[in-house]
């Protein structure tokens, strides 16, 4: 069933999963509710942005029906992320008898308290047997234009089978109540021929085991990487990785965002194209909407999702989740996606680049300077 995964500690590739491809949140927030809809037992929701919008509201009402038929429902949402979520909506939850966690709420006057410690995960797991996880939050931001929503470009995955056993332990390793009732992890036997590794960061825990992911599979990339991340200010580990690649004569192609919602991120990241498009990466802005995705495919086989961001902040301070997924097929699908998606880029060429206004370069390397804090 299992074997391990490199020197990621005890995160396993796990084989005997099904894992469903959903683009944006037109795919997932259906598929989502849909899962919602079917539990019996137990539902735990992780997120970043929990808002009391239409979107929220939508969750909220049916968990709360799922709470009024006996299933326990445990929520986790970060405190920063949804400083904007109404409190008559928690309350709403909370009455009809939803179990809520704020992480790390605003507390300054409290000794420990981090400003910067933040829960970035996304992850629902229903009767522990089907889990969602990627970079869709719960709010209007990524529901489709045709619902009221913004439409924003984002990606999340599905997974039946062992693989979501890990998802539970994660969103567990948060809640830390009730923790050891055996309910949460019944038998999960083989769902599909899908090898899953779940990579999470926890509070003291495998805070570089993401970014090593990714190091080593650019180390050992033979072909292409085709990556899109909608916060891009890697580090030197990575930023190596990517210029041997390059001199290895492996084709990589970054897709970035040309909107973004954290203007000073998108600046920092500009800071390093030059020397990218020097060595040979190409570069790729989305126009349109506001690009949030976080996946890569590798070779073809290595494909990865989730909610890490190439930035110092996922490194360093928040805690993450991306499942990577082993095949062809799985990351023919993935790459077919890239590829629709560059339909809607602008390709950065080095030389227009370097003739831009010399304020833009300016701006761009004065938010470097304080990547560390993004």
């Amino acid at each position: 069933m299992k074997r391990k995964g490199g020197g990621l500690g005890n995160q396993h590739i796990i084989n005997g999963n099904r894992v469903t491809l959903l683009k944006d949140g037109k795919d997932a927030f259906p598929s989502m509710l849909s899962a919602i809809e079917g539990a019996s037992s137990t539902i735990n929701l992780e997120t970043y942005m929990l808002r009391s919008d239409r979107t929220g509201w939508r969750f909220g009402e049916i968990l709360a029906k799922k709470s009024s038929e006996g299933v326990e429902v445990n929520i986790i949402y970060d405190s920063i992320g949804s400083l904007d979520c109404g409190e008559d909506f928690l309350q709403f939850l909370q009455s009809r008898g939803i179990n809520i966690l704020e992480y790390n709420p605003v507390a300054p006057w409290k000794k420990g308290w981090r400003w910067l410690k933040r829960n970035h995960r996304k992850i629902l797991v229903v009767d522990g047997r089907i889990g969602f996880t990627g970079g869709i939050n719960i709010a209007d931001d990524y529901a489709d234009p045709s619902e009221g929503g913004k439409g924003w470009r984002d990606t999340h995955i599905k997974i039946e089978g062992p693989a979501v056993r890990e998802l539970q332990r994660l969103f567990l390793s948060t809640w830390k109540r009730s923790a050891g009732e055996k309910k949460y992890f019944p038998y999960l036997g083989e769902a599909g021929d899908t090898a899953v590794q779940i990579v999470g960061s926890r509070e003291r825990r495998n805070r570089k085991a993401i970014k090593k992911a990714y190091i080593r599979a650019i180390k050992n990339s033979k072909e292409g990487i085709y990556l899109t991340n909608a916060y891009f200010v890697p580090d030197k580990g990575i930023l190596r990785a990517i210029r041997n690649a390059c001199k290895r004569g492996v084709e990589i192609v970054l897709i970035l965002p040309g909107i973004s919602d954290v203007k000073v991120v998108r600046y920092a990241s500009r800071s390093l194209y030059s020397r990218l498009l020097s060595q040979g990466v190409k570069i790729y802005e989305r126009e349109g909407k506001v690009l949030h995705s976080k996946t890569a495919v590798i070779d073809g086989i290595w494909s990865t999702i989730g909610s890490y961001n190439m930035d110092h902040r996922s490194y360093l301070y928040d805690l993450e989740v991306n499942a990577i997924i082993y095949g062809r097929e799985f990351g023919e699908k993935v790459k077919a996606i890239f590829m629709d998606d560059l339909k809607g880029c602008r390709k950065i060429e080095l030389d227009e680049w370097k003739d831009r206004p010399l304020k833009e370069k300016l701006v761009e390397k004065f938010c470097f300077r304080f990547r560390h804090w993004m």
